[in-house]
């Protein structure tokens, strides 16, 4: 005899009630526009210079242990390599959207506004416009950083061994003098002989 109740239906009678669509529309593009400003303010903090650097308060119950990295192990994988740890604003590529998202992510889990950021990459992506294996870090303080964010493409395998060379001075001596004899014994005797 009587209708049955959709609570769906009662649910949305209510909200229109509350909110006319343009309401929603304009809560929605505030919304975007905060989001977008929030982006825009960690771009410019990870363009403006930082001396010293400054220490993020994280939540240390919140990080994952495994991408907590002391200064003394990104300085040997560096050298190793022949990459550069250096603060973003010298970085002349482009970070990555989900760089932002983890940024922001963060911000919002640990109540900071991060400061600081560096990466770990070849020289060359300081000076050109090329995706070699960046990583992005935040300081934790006391010489430690929290790896944000990886991308682009993996080293070369033989980077290693090509980092070699200029790894220490002796490296270099002993190089060129092998390079040498190799070029040497390559040459025929008599091409430059009478």
């Amino acid at each position: 005899m009587l209708k049955r109740t959709n609570i769906e239906d009662k649910l949305k009678k209510s909200k229109a009630k509350m909110f006319k669509g343009t309401d929603i529309l304009e809560q929605v593009t505030a919304i975007l526009k905060e989001e977008d400003r929030r982006e825009d303010a960690i771009m410019a903090r990870m363009k403006s210079p930082q001396k010293p650097t400054p220490r993020n308060h994280f939540n240390i119950d919140l990080l994952e242990t495994d991408r907590i990295y002391h200064v003394d192990q990104i300085r040997d994988i560096c050298v190793t390599y022949r990459l550069r740890f250096l603060d973003t604003k010298y970085f002349k590529n482009e970070i990555p959207y989900e760089a932002l998202m983890k940024i922001k992510q963060m911000e919002k889990e640990h109540h900071i506004e991060m400061r600081g950021f560096k990466i770990v990459a070849p020289s060359k992506l300081f000076k050109l416009e090329d995706a070699d294996d960046p990583l992005l870090f935040a300081p934790i303080g006391n010489g430690y950083f929290y790896l944000i964010h990886k991308w682009g493409n993996d080293l070369n395998a033989f980077r290693k061994i090509w980092a070699w060379n200029f790894k220490t001075f002796e490296n270099l001596i002993f190089s060129t003098v092998v390079v040498s004899l190799l070029a040497a014994y390559l040459i025929p005797n008599g091409i430059f002989a009478k």
